[in-house]
């Protein structure tokens, strides 16, 4: 957050002083010191436990010990999501609200007291929210891989390997993000400048599974066919995650159809908008949950539930890049209000709308990506504690089974209710 806080009044000199290159630049380096900081932790986190552990005890015992390490990454994500997030909209609503309802200013007039904490909910919410919240998925996806790979050397290893990989691929892929847009705020081509940021992923994702083509011949063999379904396991996850991204991408950049669908609804009232908006956003589940279904029951064909964490893995795999994507929407969002509040020409704040219209973007395909990675490293958690709990005494796992069926319907129940109270 420190960063990112730094960052945003960095972004509006940069907007200021030079082009629209410029500013990307410097709030996608920002968003940045969040990707990595997130993937580098975690990766030093785990190999150092792994590491510690290992003496005089058995793989999977060593492994064992890593399993409270993911247990505190999903408190803190907890926390840091919900109360990130539920800061972030009350102060953002709550700025709106006595500034355009009440006194009749503008969006981050200086004259509203409310609007710094409008910018600050920003950082808590997207930037130290989201990397909670993804550095919980990221542990989550390795640790259940490594249990699920047993006393397996070559199992155990290829998490982390594959996690190695991939963050040399991203800060490789960093280097290639820009764009030659000249920044005409709203009016802004967004799937071109969109492809300024997606140049890095995808020049970061090819490394990477050429990075795991390696790790499979290294671990397993050139010859292994067990050793490249793993590898088509992998490659599944990254196209999923990336396919979730693009999918997102569509229904909420303004280019496209479902966006734009929305604000033609304003023209009769803002009831009409609100119906469409719901009605676009439910729909928009299809296509997310028909990725994962495929994913998962390609990779549980292949590889079985070691495959399916594989893929959570994959998908995860060049997340030091994603996130940066992700964390750069909000110091783009607020170099924009200050370039509002410091009386700042229109060129500057038409190249500060363009930044963060595509921010807007980013950090929804953060979300869905999120989302995406934590139902397959929810289903490699659920099957690593499967694993471990079925070792001494055989548990009953069917659908039929009453008592499942109940917990699962309370289970499903619960994200409503939990939603609605962060919501009163």
């Amino acid at each position: 957050m420190k960063v990112a806080t730094e960052g945003n009044v960095r972004t509006t000199v940069a907007c200021a002083r030079g082009t629209l290159n410029d500013g990307l630049k410097v709030a996608f380096t920002a968003g940045a010191a969040m990707g990595f900081g997130v993937v580098g932790l975690a990766a030093v986190g785990l190999s150092f436990l792994v590491i510690v552990m290992k003496p005089d005890r058995s793989q999977n015992q060593a492994v064992q010990y890593t399993h409270s390490f993911g247990f505190g990454a999903s408190s803190i994500a907890l926390f840091a999501r919900v109360a990130g997030g539920i800061y972030t909209k009350a102060a953002d609503v709550g700025a709106d609200l006595v500034g355009k309802v009440e006194a009749g200013i503008d969006e981050d007039d200086p004259h509203n007291p409310a609007v710094i904490a409008d910018n600050v909910g920003d950082n808590v919410g997207d930037v130290a929210g989201m990397g909670a919240d993804l550095f919980e998925s990221y542990i989550g996806s390795i640790i259940g891989a490594a249990t699920l790979g047993g006393d397996s050397p070559e199992l155990l290893a290829m998490p982390f390997w594959l996690a190695a990989g991939g963050l040399i691929a991203s800060f490789i892929g960093f280097f290639f993000v820009s764009t030659k847009e000249k920044g005409d705020g709203w009016n802004t081509n967004l799937t071109a400048l969109m492809f300024a940021l997606e140049k890095g992923m995808y020049i970061a994702n090819v490394i990477f599974l050429i990075f795991a083509a390696v790790i499979v011949i290294l671990l397993f063999g050139a010859d292994s066919e067990q050793g490249w379904k793993m590898f088509i396991c992998v490659v599944i996850g990254l196209v999923a995650g990336m396919a979730i991204g693009k999918g997102t991408e569509f229904f909420t950049s303004f280019d496209y159809g479902p966006t734009i669908s929305i604000k033609d609804r304003a023209r009769t009232g803002p009831a009409t908008v609100i119906i469409q908006g719901m009605g676009v956003g439910m729909v928009s589940t299809i296509l997310p949950t028909l990725i994962l279904v495929g994913a998962i029951v390609a990779c549980n064909e292949l590889s079985g539930q070691y495959g399916i964490a594989l893929a959570a893995v994959g998908m995860l795999g060049t997340l030091a890049v994603s996130l940066s994507t992700d964390a750069y929407g909000p110091v783009a969002d607020n170099a924009g209000g200050l370039a509002e509040m410091a009386g700042l020409g229109p060129d500057v704040r038409a190249k500060t709308d363009s930044l963060d219209a595509l921010g807007n973007t980013t950090a929804a395909m953060g979300k869905g990506f999120a989302v995406g990675s934590a139902v397959l490293t929810a289903l490699s958690l659920l099957a690593a504690f499967k694993h471990e709990a079925t070792k001494e005494k055989a548990l009953s796992f069917e659908i039929w089974d009453p008592i499942l069926l109940a917990g699962t319907l309370l289970g499903a129940m619960l994200p409503f209710f939990f939603a609605a109270l962060t919501m009163m």
